[in-house]
């Protein structure tokens, strides 16, 4: 059991959170602000509890340098409307100047401060100094908040731990709580549904699950390996094709397990990969050469449908079709209103299938929506993860 922040006492202490303010921008405005929304539990106990919060996350891919458009100005902004209180914010392209010590330094109990995009500094993504160390002597607690990044080794989210008592946030602790309860003692049937574009990608986590798993629910465009592994014809579809052998092992490691793998039995097919594109229906074995597979069909939403209803514990990451386009979401549409119907403990792995949730509007039906596409991933995996492996257990 790992320590979260109700296990210390914060009055009147500095306390280094890491978030994950990662959320997606258009011309400067935050289009999603869902991975915002889930920092508050934590960062309103600190509040509450007299704390002086000092915030940190990464935007997007900076490499090592200030790049103004992935400043986290507009996240100070929004996190102002949702706490209802001033939130402390200095954009120091080194993160970290006199400015910003002066500013720590005269923080008080219940006052939030954010510091900028941790990632302007190169050494963040290796965790090196002097940048970790410079962290830690802002704070004299470390608070990991940020599941989406737990998978990484980074300065300020694993490197701080090397030198504060370290314990994770509200939002970790669901996370772990969810994942790991779904993944060690679900109520069964236990059913994963894997998605997306990649079978080499999803092998690990289809081969962990599988020791766990009553049955596999395989969409996307993994499907088509998994077709030309049984010699279908796939048309213009998209091909894994170094995992063609490693998806006929996974049907055979599943057959020798006693896992059932549900591939779709029809596909919407359509001629380009455009949403206004010609398209219709083939069953799995009778793709034409001149079309491409992008939406699992109607036999197989109703196949689907009937094992989700039966499951008492669900798994989903990676959608069952190009669901962006409007022609090509009836699967992945379909799929998501079976988990918000069903009365399992339904478990979103993050990614593209909590976009699908959302797009849907269907977030608020799922039991758990993970704000952690790679890291829920390595999860899944059953990896150990730098980020909650450095929080202290009780």
């Amino acid at each position: 059991m790992k320590k979260t922040v109700r296990d210390v006492d914060v009055a009147g202490k500095k306390v280094l959170v890491r978030c994950d303010f990662n959320v997606p921008m258009k011309d400067g405005e935050i289009t999603d602000d869902f991975r915002i929304v889930s920092a508050l539990p934590t960062i309103k106990y600190l509040i509450e509890n007299n704390a002086c919060v000092i915030l940190m996350s990464h935007m997007g891919k900076p490499k090592g340098e200030p790049k103004p458009e992935l400043s986290l100005a507009p996240v100070a902004k929004r996190l102002e409307e949702l706490l209802g209180q001033e939130v402390k914010f200095s954009s120091c392209p080194t993160v970290i100047c006199d400015h910003i010590r002066e500013v720590v330094s005269e923080l008080k109990p219940g006052e939030v401060m954010l510091l900028e995009n941790t990632r302007y500094r190169k050494e963040e993504t290796k965790s090196e100094e002097p940048f970790t160390g410079e962290l830690a002597s802002l704070g004299e607690l470390f608070v990991n908040d940020a599941f989406g990044t737990a998978h990484r080794d980074h300065s300020s989210t694993a490197g701080i731990a090397r030198y504060l008592p370290t314990v994770s946030g509200f939002l970790i602790e669901k996370e772990v709580k969810f994942l790991g309860d779904a993944v060690e003692s679900p109520e069964r049937p236990f059913v994963a549904i894997m998605g997306g574009a990649k079978v080499g990608d999803k092998i690990p986590v289809i081969e962990n699950l599988m020791k766990k798993v009553d049955s596999i629910i395989i969409g996307g465009g993994m499907t088509y390996t998994f077709f030309k592994a049984q010699g279908y014809e796939i048309g213009k579809s998209i091909l894994d094709e170094e995992s063609i052998d490693l998806a006929n092992e996974l049907l055979a490691k599943a057959e020798a397990a006693g896992v059932k793998i549900l591939l779709p039995v029809d596909t919407v097919c359509a001629k380009e990969f455009d949403n206004d594109s010609e398209k219709a229906v083939f069953d799995a074995d009778s793709i034409p050469a001149d079309m491409m597979g992008m939406d699992i069909g109607p036999k197989t939403i109703e196949l689907y449908a009937k094992a989700i209803a039966e499951a008492k514990t669900i798994v989903w990451n990676g959608p069952m079709g190009v669901f962006e386009m409007p022609n090509f979401a009836a699967g992945t549409k379909a799929v998501a209103q079976a988990l918000a119907d069903s009365s399992a403990v339904t478990v979103i792995g993050g990614g593209d299938s909590a976009a699908a949730v959302e797009q849907f509007g269907l977030k608020d039906k799922m039991t758990h929506v993970s704000t952690g596409g790679g890291a829920s991933m390595e999860f899944l995996e059953g990896k150990v993860l730098p980020g909650i492996a450095c929080i202290e257990e009780k």
